[in-house]
């Protein structure tokens, strides 16, 4: 990934709480009918390997199983904010006018060799801890166990568990680090203005941006 220095996020504990808040990523993998990714929610534990274990599952209909199964390389996108940035929003418009339009974004990036698992336990761990993940902040959380235990057995043989011990892994939060103070501060205002979406790339943009010290 293309990732200037002012861009670039390297911290370990960074990116995987950046996995936890996006979950859902495009895993990507190449096999012998090309390229094939398709959207999957993954967990991270950050014990299970070096630079964290990946987990997840898919459906055994899946063809994409094959590549997975053949045991090439696997690429997982991870996406979160991202939004378009208006040269308007620019105090250095109204200075000089040399600014163009751009977009801003955070992506999470990691690789590594996939092992397929059929183990009916390791699949009942894998949806539990996936629900909990999700159901954890609600008032009333539902649970794999609410469900019928036939129902649950059968919808188990249904799929196959994923394991990907991450061997590389890169950030990019490209959130306007490059702007002078003054610019910064115009995206903030302008996407909080803009609409509700925008709260959270002017929350990156604050944090990352280093906002009151120049730039």
């Amino acid at each position: 990934m293309y990732r200037p220095p002012a861009f670039r996020e390297d911290r370990l504990e960074v990116l995987h709480a950046f996995i936890r808040a996006h979950p859902l990523a495009m895993l990507v993998t190449a096999g012998e009918g090309g390229l094939v990714a398709n959207p999957i929610p993954f967990l991270i534990d950050p014990d299970g390997a070096e630079k964290g274990l990946l987990r997840a599952h898919l459906a055994k209909a899946n063809g994409q199983l094959a590549a997975l199964r053949a045991g090439g390389e696997a690429m997982v996108l991870f996406q979160g904010p991202d939004a378009y940035v208006t040269p308007s929003w620019y105090a250095t418009k109204r200075e000089h006018g040399k600014v163009v339009p751009t977009w801003n974004y955070a992506t999470v990036h990691a690789w590594g060799t996939p092992r397929v698992i059929d183990d009916e336990s390791w699949l009942r761990g894998q949806i539990g801890d996936l629900t909990d993940a999700q159901e954890q902040h609600r008032s009333h959380p539902w649970a794999v166990e609410d469900a019928p235990a036939d129902f649950v057995a059968s919808q188990i043989k249904g799929i196959a568990g994923l394991e990907i011990p991450i061997a590389r892994i890169e950030g990019k939060w490209k959130v306007s680090q490059n702007r002078a103070a003054s610019d910064r501060q115009g995206v903030v205002d302008g996407l909080r203005q803009q609409t509700a979406d925008g709260g959270a790339m002017a929350d990156l943009v604050e944090e990352c941006g280093d906002l009151g010290k120049g730039g």
